[in-house]
């Protein structure tokens, strides 16, 4: 990748700054690129960049606007494995879960391209007689949008594809450790043909430039991923504008006594361990009954030691490492707090320097986790499955309510009545029954439970093409 395209991308040109990021591959410790350091005012360049392409991208035809998210989809599916590499190297999931990622990614603006075109208003009754009354979606303006990094190309695009689509301009601040993978998904979009300005790319530290870009005047609404206390800031900052929040998740997977153990252990693992477990819908906990976790926690530690740790540009890697040390920190940080206070690690519970970095760290299983451990109150954001035991169906749901978030919960039991009932008692945006707290495909709703730490709004499919729409009513007072 050249110089130029390792910048920011500003009303159509590439731009460099003076100060520079290291972006670190996780795996070695090498620095592979540097990226922008960027201020504020290159943010409000962007901002006035996408300010400028506003009116014409919302005049545009909505079928040439899904006609371009179209041409993009196949953009991504030439570059994908240019892309996939890149994003392993920088990220540190392994090949075959970047190599998926993209995949997803290119689906996720065909699918904008395709219920764009099925978005409409409504005519409505009013007691007048003699008023014709609709409603019409319009885009909101200039959308500020501030990504993480462990799901760099996908989760930006759970808002670009349906920002493009809908006639918004928009303000992109990725993480700048996944920069690398940004500039290059930033330049399939300028060979797909997208307008000056509809798309503008600021790479910098989210303090300054995310923080620009969500106090600017100019900037409408505000799409954001990643932790609950800088989502909460982001609220604060915002204020006054339509916010669209995806934050943390820590929910439970509750086996019941009659669950199918193969597949909660599966489930509990997979949720655990995908991405090294730096994902905001993994297993947070695992609620057993008492008649079934002693089983249950052998499976779970026969699954980890299926990972293969290592290398994740490796065909044989299942696991790479942590992104970064801070994440690494708190992983170690939590599993020792849970030691201290009597839990046992039943396998795991160690980084592993010797594959490479210090941010390889053991697939993991702890066992009698009590509530008021970290592991519990807070996300972790790695590969740990606790276990907590439970007796009856009551003890279930209140450890269940016991949890600050709210995005995503796992039950497992024959009795399909209990799992509806538990799923309806359960303060959580997405319950499933017989699957993991990870299931989710990108045209159903995503999002976190009210008056949790997990977030505001609903992403996926229509639910985000709808997000960022205004809803107009328009009346006609008819002649005669």
């Amino acid at each position: 990748m050249s110089e130029v395209e390792t910048g920011n991308h500003i009303g159509g040109r590439w731009s460099t700054t003076v100060d520079t990021l290291p972006v670190i591959n996780p795996a070695n410790g090498d620095t592979i690129a540097t990226v922008p350091r960027s201020g504020r005012e290159t943010a409000d360049e962007a901002v006035a960049a996408a300010k400028a392409a506003a009116k014409a991208w919302a005049a545009t035809p909505v079928f040439e606007r899904a006609a371009m998210c179209m041409a993009i989809a196949a953009g991504i599916d030439a570059a994908r494995e240019a892309l996939a590499h890149t994003l392993s190297c920088e990220q540190g999931k392994v090949l075959a879960e970047a190599l998926g990622e993209v995949a997803k990614a290119a689906d996720g603006f065909r699918l904008a391209a395709e219920l764009v075109k099925q978005m409409g208003g409504k005519t409505l009754p009013a007691e007048d007689p003699g008023k014709l009354v609709m409603t019409l979606r319009q885009p909101r303006g200039v959308y500020g949008v501030i990504t993480p990094w462990n799901f760099p190309v996908n989760i930006p695009v759970e808002y670009l594809a349906p920002g493009i689509a809908t006639g918004n301009t928009l303000v992109w601040v990725p993480a700048p450790s996944t920069a690398l993978v940004a500039c290059a998904l930033m330049a399939v979009i300028e060979k797909a043909g997208l307008p000056a300005g509809v798309v503008n790319l600021v790479i910098g530290e989210g303090a300054t430039v995310g923080d620009a870009v969500v106090v600017h005047p100019d900037v409408t609404a505000i799409a954001f991923t990643g932790s609950t206390a800088t989502g909460q800031r982001i609220a604060e900052r915002g204020a006054g504008k339509p916010l669209l929040l995806e934050l943390g998740g820590n929910g439970p997977l509750i086996v019941f006594e009659d669950a199918d153990l193969d597949a909660a252990a599966a489930a509990a693992a997979g949720g655990a361990f995908f991405n090294a477990g730096q994902v905001c819908a993994a297993t947070g906990c695992v609620l057993a009954h008492a008649s079934v976790v002693d089983r249950l926690c052998d499976k779970l530690v026969a699954r980890a030691a299926e990972q293969m740790l290592g290398d994740p540009l490796h065909p044989a890697t299942t696991m790479g490492p942590l992104n970064n040390a801070k994440v690494a920190a708190k992983v170690r940080a939590h599993v020792d707090d849970a030691v201290e206070q009597g839990a046992r690690v039943l396998c795991g519970g160690r980084a592993r320097p010797d594959l490479g970095s210090d941010l390889f760290f053991e697939p993991t299983v702890v066992r009698d986790v009590m509530p008021a451990m970290r592991l519990c109150r807070e996300e972790t954001f790695g590969p740990v499955v606790p276990v907590i035991a439970f007796q009856d169906e009551a003890q279930a749901l209140e450890l269940a309510l016991q949890n600050d978030y709210g995005l995503s919960v796992g039950v497992f039991t024959q009795d399909i009545g209990r799992g509806i009932a538990m799923a309806k008692a359960i303060p959580a945006g997405i319950v499933n029954i017989n699957a993991g707290t990870t299931w989710w495909e990108i045209h159903l709703p995503f999002g976190g439970g009210c008056g949790k730490k997990s977030g505001i709004g609903r992403l996926g499919g229509m639910h985000t093409l709808e997000a960022m729409t205004e809803v107009k009513m328009i009346t006609v007072t008819l002649p005669g």
